[in-house]
């Protein structure tokens, strides 16, 4: 039996590494996972360790405050290391904590396959030549990914995003009702991250009481990434001044919601490229701890922050961060969306293109075949 330890640390992580195992688990069913999970590679039978969950920060003030934690998740792994001896480390995104991982598990003679690329793009190339020394094989999710390895022995595959294939099945399938208030339906994506869900949920609330101002027949549904974040917006529903009156609350339904939606506001993140699968047009919001913020602007190296215009290539989708990310400014981006138009027509257009350059399908077939391939099967 080959075992594989994984660290999934995010929900996000979660999902697609689920995706991968249950691809592994059809063709080899004696390979054994464990490691660091959620709720969807626990369903997949995997050895859940340490929760995803529980692993979730943002920025680098969270990262500060659970310093402890950290070193405590990291001693565990070392240890798993050293009592199970995988066959093979499965690292998924996560990069502050994996690359690190990574090195050591090299270091010890593991071969280490990275799910989901670092983007480094964004914020460390110089990072790009460690990766290469760290890690035995990439399996990344962008289209222009593998070209900033080619100046390194590091082999590289594009397997195309794994949402795309999620995405298809879900345009295609038969709607069900959802309970949209009003007529004119907008979705609001604050994130799946609590600390940022506290940020954003109320500007986003704020701005959507402004646009039912304005539009009276406007009517929002808050796609929530869990019952944990529904229950805190919940809360801060029922007791918030500043919010739309037609307003509710849907848990694990995120692409349904973006699919039946004229409009979306979509906090930056892999958020954006659902939304973009859907064929949704988006405002990108984005606010962050002010340290968090003044230690990114130092390292980050795009101009653009939302997924779906680094896709792109160009920014064809409005992005309203930090300061910039107000209630009365997000109306203002968001109407032209909603209403038929010229712009409207521009960002379906790009929209069609972020599709195509994500792939056709079978992500986490090619990216089990590639697993399979480094575990010798």
């Amino acid at each position: 039996m080959k075992r594989v330890l994984v660290i999934a640390g995010e929900i996000s992580g979660d999902m697609h590494a689920a995706r991968l195992v249950e691809a592994v688990q059809r063709r080899e069913p004696d390979v054994a996972f464990f490691g660091i999970g959620g709720d969807a590679l626990r369903a997949t039978g995997m050895d859940i360790l340490i929760e995803s969950r529980d692993m979730a920060v943002m920025g680098l003030t969270d990262v500060i405050v659970r310093l402890s934690f950290f070193q405590y998740v990291m001693d565990e792994m070392m240890s798993l290391l050293h009592e199970r001896k995988p066959d093979a480390v499965l690292l998924v995104d996560y990069p502050g904590f994996n690359l690190r991982f990574a090195a050591r598990a090299k270091q010890r003679g593991v071969p280490v396959i990275y799910y989901i690329c670092p983007q480094v793009w964004a914020w460390h190339r110089s990072r790009i030549p460690k990766i290469a020394r760290i890690v035995d094989r990439l399996i990344c999710i962008f289209p222009f990914e593998p070209a900033l390895f080619e100046k390194t022995a590091l082999k590289v595959d594009f397997v195309g995003h794994p949402l795309a294939e999620v995405a298809a099945e879900i345009r295609n399938r038969d709607r069900h009702a959802l309970p949209w208030p009003g007529t004119e339906h907008v979705a609001l994506l604050p994130g799946s991250r609590m600390s940022e869900v506290r940020l954003l949920f109320p500007l986003l609330c704020r701005a959507a009481q402004l646009l039912e101002k304005q539009r009276p027949d406007a009517g929002f549904i808050v796609a929530a990434a869990s019952e944990q974040v529904a229950a805190m917006m919940t809360s801060y529903l029922g007791e918030a001044a500043n919010r739309p009156d037609k307003i509710q609350i849907v848990t694990a339904d995120t692409r349904e919601v973006l699919v039946q939606a004229r409009a979306a506001v979509v906090a930056s993140g892999t958020a954006t490229i659902e939304a973009a699968l859907m064929n949704c047009p988006m405002l990108v919001v984005y606010k962050m701890p002010a340290l968090s913020f003044l230690a990114a602007r130092l390292v980050v190296r795009v101009d653009s922050v939302g997924m779906v215009n680094v896709v792109a290539g160009r920014r064809i989708c409005p992005e309203l961060i930090q300061h910039a990310a107000r209630a009365e400014a997000i109306v203002d981006a968001l109407t032209p969306l909603i209403e038929p138009g010229p712009k409207r027509d521009s960002m379906l257009h790009g929209l069609d293109e972020v599709r195509r350059a994500l792939g056709s399908g079978g992500t986490a077939e090619k990216a089990a075949t590639i697993l399979l391939e480094e575990l010798g099967d």
